[in-house]
């Protein structure tokens, strides 16, 4: 029977503190002098490593994997043993604030995440509440300090929550969906409706990710994949609006540095500006924007995070090696980037590519960041 480790009931914090032997990714996001681009890699921890995929039978279930603090440690800690990343992302899911509100969240091979509840009226909406991050969520948080004294200090480890409105998506549709009826049904119908759930989130993410950094988080992203199923208007008042309120509500520093948070609308390129004036230190970028003009657009205001195509990952070593190359002669010479696929990357994906993706970015880099 598996365990979950209770390190967060068993350890002194200041264990935790160790000195940050490699802190290229803060530096970056914080628009620092760096020696050569950071990276890492969305979705660093997964199927596409046979590590991962041991563990994750030995497991039973993806949701024992994420609720068990010393597994998600381990396969969090995995793909920093294989190559030479800059940050570790802990292992878990974006949907665990609203299975912590009791709506049931399970996974369904071949379907996805789903979920036992759905949101689909006033009555429901009102009988959600801010989780107890120390009864429901406790567990993310021992994966995080657990981490943070198992990486002792080799990079910085990123705690993450989706946003508002992604939750809302798979709240209310109960599981993924193609055309999000029922929600935008819900958004254009009963607004007052949507904007109450939002809100609920709101303030549940911001505890959440308050609580990621107390257990030992170094920084943070906010991840938006259904942003872009939005019209602008709507994405401003639905979206925009609700992770401004989480950026503002955060803690920004701790073990005397700040917290730099990254946003990333998946499909939001053409809201850049909008983003950038949000107060996030990083704005991620999917691969339909080209990033030597989201530079032009943002100009010094933030760090941008991107964005290669995940599928170059099925192409030879060598190309992989061009692409990588490619994307940082677009962003050019000077502070303000970090490295990364432009969406999660992909569970068949052969991880000697991942290999060559991360070397040659710390290969071909160092020109552009030279005094």
């Amino acid at each position: 029977m598996i365990k979950p480790f209770l390190y967060l009931q068993t350890q002194n914090q200041d264990e935790v503190v160790a000195e940050l032997k490699n802190d290229r990714y803060l530096r970056a996001l914080l628009r620092q002098p760096v020696d050569r681009t950071p990276v890492w890699v969305m979705r660093q921890a997964g199927r596409y490593l046979p590590e991962y995929r041991e563990v994750r039978a030995e497991a039973g279930s993806f949701m024992t994997l994420c609720s068990t603090p010393d597994l998600a440690c381990e396969v969090t800690l995995q793909p920093l043993r294989r190559f030479d990343l800059d940050a570790a992302i802990i292992f878990s899911d974006i949907l665990t604030i609203p299975d912590a509100m009791g709506l049931g969240l399970h996974f369904v091979t071949g379907e996805g995440p789903k979920f036992s509840s759905t949101i689909r009226s006033a009555a429901d909406i009102k009988q959600l509440a801010v989780p107890d991050m120390a009864d429901k969520l406790g567990y993310v948080m021992d994966a995080i300090s657990l981490t943070r004294r198992e990486l002792d200090g080799k990079v910085p480890l990123i705690g993450f929550s989706g946003s508002p409105w992604t939750l809302a998506c798979y709240m209310v549709e109960g599981g993924t969906s193609k055309d999000f009826a029922k929600v935008k049904g819900m958004l254009f119908d009963a607004p007052d409706q949507m904007h109450a759930l939002l809100d609920i989130l709101a303030d549940s993410v911001i505890a959440y990710l308050n609580a990621q950094i107390e257990a030992g988080a170094q920084a943070l992203m906010l991840f938006d994949t259904w942003g872009g199923s939005l019209s602008p208007a709507n994405y401003r008042e639905f979206s925009l609006t609700y992770m401004e309120k989480i950026v503002n509500g955060l803690t920004r520093k701790a073990d005397g540095r700040e917290v730099p948070i990254t946003m990333f609308t998946k499909g939001g390129g053409q809201w850049l500006e909008w983003m950038a004036e949000t107060g996030v230190n990083g704005v991620g970028l999917d691969w339909t924007t080209d990033i030597s003009q989201a530079r032009k657009r943002v100009g010094d205001k933030v760090t941008l995070q991107g964005n290669m195509d995940p599928c170059v990952l099925y192409a030879s070593g060598d190309r992989v090696e061009q692409e990588v190359a490619r994307i940082l002669a677009d962003f050019g010479r000077g502070e303000g980037h970090v490295f990364n696929l432009g969406h999660g990357i992909h569970p068949t994906v052969n991880p000697d590519n991942m290999a060559r993706l991360v070397d040659a970015v710390h290969k071909h880099s160092a020109q552009y960041h030279q005094s």
